[in-house]
């Protein structure tokens, strides 16, 4: 059996916790910044979790992480 290939576009866009869990970055930050709040770009710098209904999916594409 041959190994797996690590799916290279999910490798720099989420990264694994401590606890196995995985982190991602949220949307919406990169352009047409003028027009949301401060409170709300400062929200969106912050890392949030992916949801569970998703980890399998991750999980294939991020064997070895």
């Amino acid at each position: 059996m041959p190994k797996m290939k690590t799916h290279r576009g999910a490798a720099k866009r989420f990264r694994y916790t401590g606890l196995k869990r995985v982190r991602r970055a949220k949307a919406f930050k990169s352009h047409l910044l003028a027009k949301k709040s401060s409170r709300r770009k400062r929200r969106l710098g912050q890392s949030a979790l992916v949801s569970p209904a998703d980890r399998a999916r991750l999980k294939r594409l991020l064997p070895y992480d």
